[in-house]
């Protein structure tokens, strides 16, 4: 009788390879930015519990120097792709990828992060207490780590857990002031409107995988070409609702109306933040689905994203021409207004990669368009946040004569906006403007450059009679805004910033140029 013991040996030979495939290895270095700050972020809620009141800023600066550290950890990535969690057996088919998009993407959300976080240490402290120090540093730190996840996903669950981790903790940001009711109504607002907007996109996502039967986007842009012919229309609809969640982040009309009342019902700081880094986490969805997984689908979403972009831009304009200067918080409201708008412009060159043979050079117009949009929004709100120090109602009006009060703060506010409106010597914004108008003539969507054209006139007349009241006599002798160094810090990154793209706009139009992918 033979023993059994050769028998398991080669049972344990047979099974070794199977268990040498489930082994999946982690480059440490690609997902270091977001990993870092996550991991910052529950070091500031640990430490919240030990530290008493007074100490409570030293939290603050502990999230700064942590995303200064995750941004820093993407220069180690730099003109190398990696790529980390693949399917073994397949190397090409990997959830998370660090290439040329994600990295300007990182570079663009943690840097805004920190602009924000810079921002935030005045706001926290002039809220005397109405903002709990632990938790907002917390959350902020929680959102920016979702939202440094999601340009590097590359599947569909991936690219879901990231956007709720970057939305998630905006919604308690948006409310967290104590007390403050307007806050908590513009908070329940964007947490409604958002959640709809997610169960609608998880439906899409849902029905992608019926029909393909991956969750990885190189292979849902594979099989979704040979799905069975009863089952397109499925699949069709399922990228239309695919698109809807992202179409929200990206404040894209008709899912723009949670904007105006959240940037005004939040802490300044998060209005800024939603700006910027929130329209990057909607936009980096929209180019993946899109562009990454679903190229073969250019007749469904494009014509879409073009109509969205068209309705966008011209809404958002529209409605901050509305604005009236002596109408409370109608600053925010402009920019809020302001920010929808440009959606509409950086919606342009997505809708135009259906279109175009070199989709790419598209995508490339967004993301230099969303790197100067982000350095000059943010500089606009560091001024409206140091105005609205000793003018709470932060009124357009209250802006008047600004010049004769605090110089440097209205040249610095005139070229911000000047930048927005691109005209020089916002040079930058300019060429960021005619790059994203190249990209829908080249796409042969004339109709669109010409809405666009018709738009950036509108845009001219709120952004200029901004700029005029800035040097106008001030109604009332008005002290001058002492800035605190943060917000010193802040208003100086960005001034810096968009000066030295304006005097080398090539550091960031190179991307129009250069392959992402």
């Amino acid at each position: 009788m033979s023993s059994p013991a050769p028998h398991l040996a080669e049972a344990a030979l047979a099974q070794q390879p199977l268990a040498q495939n489930l082994v999946q290895s982690v480059d440490w270095l690609a997902v270091a930015p977001p990993t870092l700050t996550a991991v910052v972020g529950l070091v500031v809620l640990v430490t919240d519990l030990f530290v008493k009141d007074a100490r409570k800023p030293l939290l603050g600066w502990i999230a700064i120097a942590g995303l200064a550290a995750s941004a820093l950890m993407l220069l180690p990535l730099a003109g190398d792709d990696r790529s980390t969690f693949c399917l073994t057996g397949e190397p090409g088919v990997c959830s998370y990828t660090a290439d040329t998009f994600t990295l300007a993407v990182q570079f663009l959300v943690l840097g805004g992060a920190l602009l924000t976080a810079l921002l935030s240490v005045t706001a926290v402290k002039d809220a005397e207490r109405g903002l709990p120090e632990g938790e907002f540093w917390f959350l902020l730190l929680s959102s920016a780590a979702g939202a440094a996840l999601l340009p590097a996903s590359r599947d569909l669950a991936t690219l879901v857990v990231a956007l709720e981790v970057a939305s998630l903790p905006a919604f308690a940001l948006v409310g967290l002031r104590q007390g403050d009711r307007k806050s908590s109504e513009a908070a329940l607002k964007f947490f409604l409107s958002s959640v709809t907007a997610t169960a609608v996109s998880l439906m899409g996502i849902s029905f992608l995988y019926a029909t393909t039967g991956t969750l990885y986007l190189t292979q849902v842009a594979e099989r979704v070409q040979h799905v069975d012919g009863q089952f397109t229309t499925l699949a069709q609809t399922g990228a239309v609702l695919t698109l809807v969640g992202f179409a929200f982040k990206t404040a894209a009309v008709p899912f723009h109306f949670w904007v105006p009342d959240t940037y005004v019902g939040a802490p300044l700081p998060i209005a800024a933040y939603l700006s910027v880094v929130g329209k990057a986490v909607g936009f980096c969805g929209l180019i993946l689905v899109t562009v990454v997984a679903l190229p073969s689908y250019a007749d469904v979403w494009g014509p879409a994203l073009a109509a969205l972009a068209a309705l966008t831009m011209t809404v958002g304009n529209v409605g901050a021409l509305r604005q009236q200067a002596t109408r409370a918080y109608s600053a925010v409201r402009l920019l809020a207004w302001s920010s929808v708008g440009q959606a509409g412009y950086l919606l342009v060159p997505i809708a135009a990669a259906a279109y175009s043979d070199d989709p790419e050079h598209s995508i490339g117009s967004t993301v230099a368009y969303a790197l100067m949009y982000a350095a000059v929004n943010l500089g606009a709100f560091a001024v409206a946040a140091l105005v609205g120090r000793t003018r709470s109602l932060n009124r357009v009006a209250d802006y008047r004569g600004l010049y004769a009060s605090n110089p440097l703060t209205a040249l610095l506010l005139a070229f911000f906006l000047l930048c927005l409106a691109g005209l020089p010597p916002g040079v930058i914004g300019l060429f960021a403007k005619v790059t994203v108008f190249s990209a829908a003539v080249d796409a042969g969507l004339g109709w669109l450059a010409v809405v666009m054209a018709v738009n950036v006139v509108i845009a001219l007349f709120y952004y200029l009679h901004w700029t005029a009241l800035l040097f106008r006599t001030p109604e009332d002798a008005t002290a001058g805004h002492r800035a605190p160094a943060p917000l010193t810090a802040a208003l100086t990154v960005t001034a810096v910033l968009a000066v030295a793209l304006s005097g080398a706009p090539q550091l960031i139009l190179r991307f129009a140029d250069t392959g992402l992918f």
